[in-house]
């Protein structure tokens, strides 16, 4: 099995960076967060343009491990990728984990990309919350996804659905070292 190009994917809050990073780690590939090529000061996103050439920057190398939905950059990143790991676990864990990290970055005052912090008001009194994009894309990420596993343009690519933590660290442990 070949598992020089994984693409970590999920709904907001699922758990893909951490994932990632534990995958990355595990195989010795770069690691590629893609809220971090699309983020600028100030929760400024890049533009089309911006996005598509830092992404195709990132993934020039042999193997890497990116962690990242954005349905846009799929026409760039799936063409190499040869593993896409989707994390679908339960609607209620994915709640949690969400509303706990936006918590946890809110207090802390945790810098994120290019410096953006998340903010309680903004996460639970705003239109922009990420709580409120996870509760409202759930269903459409899924269907996406059931859909993209079943799609022959993606013949090439190995979907591996993970659906609780248990079989996310089984994932992992059987990865080769």
């Amino acid at each position: 099995m070949n598992f020089q190009r994984i693409n970590i994917v999920g709904c907001s809050g699922s758990g893909k960076s951490t994932a990632g990073k534990l995958i990355a780690k595990k195989l010795g590939y770069p690691y590629v967060e893609l809220d971090e090529i699309q983020w600028k000061p100030n929760w400024t996103e890049s533009t089309e343009q911006e996005l598509f050439s830092n992404l195709e920057r990132s993934l020039e190398g042999e193997s890497w491990v990116l962690d990242g939905n954005y349905t846009k950059t799929v026409p760039i990143k799936w063409r190499w990728v040869q593993w896409v790991v989707w994390l679908d676990f339960p609607y209620w864990l994915i709640l949690y984990q969400i509303i706990s990290r936006t918590i946890r970055r809110s207090v802390t005052k945790e810098t994120l990309w290019a410096g953006n912090r998340e903010s309680l008001r903004k996460a639970f009194f705003s239109r922009d919350s990420i709580i409120w994009w996870c509760l409202t894309s759930l269903s459409k990420n899924r269907r996406q996804y059931l859909a993209a596993m079943n799609d022959a343009r993606y013949r090439h690519i190995r979907f591996v659905r993970i659906r609780s933590r248990k079989a996310l660290v089984a994932f992992i442990e059987s990865l080769p070292e």
